[in-house]
């Protein structure tokens, strides 16, 4: 999971209810500080994560221009949703959930960022209706289903989720983060925690099993995209740096890997990531 460096939003971001035809979304808000507004941005967060995984992007693309809306997608974090029915978190319905978020932004077209989870579900959106997005940016997607060893892990969040309560498997993930010798100790541990147990166990589910399974549609993407962008770490451990190489090719998307990074640019490095995302964006603008 992406660990942001705070939950408090920067200045000139704020907490917003996004109100759509398909229900209320927990968002963030970033404005330009200054100038004319050169686009806005829906940003998607991925498994296990929130909004907040892209806090550290906000102000810089403010500061380039971008107001930024990043959310909580259904059963995530501060957005609500059924705790027991996986059916609400078919990708199919996650998708909608993204359209019927633009059809608030506009009446401009929307450049779109997926990361992980969220770049599946953005390029289903695609897929879905093109017609509403300026761009779309695929942050550490990759092509079809996850690598075999976060196949492997997932099955075992399942299998937890299966037996224990959320708080169990948030202890239970963190010895086996030591085990591994993976802790990482960025980020507020208590706001990460209250995160995890604000998720539904259903969505986690169903979102986990799409990444095991997610077929590979860069075919039916390549069909209708418009311009893409495929960025990501120098190192991917969901989908390893080459798979996305050649998933760029084949969208003949522009390609940006940041040095330094690994699954999560946004918050590994951040400022050379906003840098990437203002640059695409303003090669292709919204008007």
């Amino acid at each position: 999971m992406s660990r942001p460096p705070t939950f408090t939003p920067p200045p000139g971001t704020r907490a917003h209810t996004l109100r759509t035809a398909r229900g209320d979304f927990a968002a963030l808000i970033g404005e330009p500080v200054s100038g004319a507004v050169r686009g806005t941005a829906l940003l998607l967060p991925g498994f296990t994560g929130s909004k907040e995984d892209f806090i550290a992007l906000h102000e810089p693309l403010g500061a380039a221009g971008y107001r930024t809306v990043s959310v909580d997608g259904r059963g995530q974090y501060e957005t609500p949703g059924p705790t027991d029915d996986e059916r609400p978190y078919a990708l199919a319905e996650l998708a909608r959930d993204v359209l019927a978020q633009v059809a608030t932004l506009g009446p401009a077209r929307v450049h779109l960022m997926g990361h992980s989870l969220g770049g599946l579900i953005a390029r289903a959106a695609v897929i879905a209706d093109p017609a509403p997005f300026a761009t779309l940016t695929l942050m550490a997607s990759g092509p079809a289903a996850v690598s075999e060893a976060q196949r492997q892990r997932i099955e075992l969040l399942r299998d937890a989720l299966a037996a224990l309560g959320m708080a169990q498997v948030w202890e239970a993930m963190r010895a086996l983060d030591a085990a591994e010798d993976v802790v990482d100790v960025r980020g507020d541990e208590d706001a990460l925690r209250q995160r995890w147990l604000s998720n539904s166990p259903a969505q986690l589910i169903a979102t986990g099993r799409q990444l095991r399974t997610e077929p590979d549609r860069v075919e039916e993407l390549a069909a209708v995209a418009p311009p893409v962008h495929v960025l990501s770490g120098e190192r991917d451990d969901a989908w390893p740096v080459p798979l996305l190489d050649d998933m760029a090719r084949r969208l003949k998307a522009e390609r940006t890997v940041i040095a330094g990074a690994e699954h999560s640019p946004n918050t590994d490095r951040p400022a050379e990531t906003a840098a990437a995302l203002a640059s695409f964006w303003h090669r292709h603008p919204a008007a």
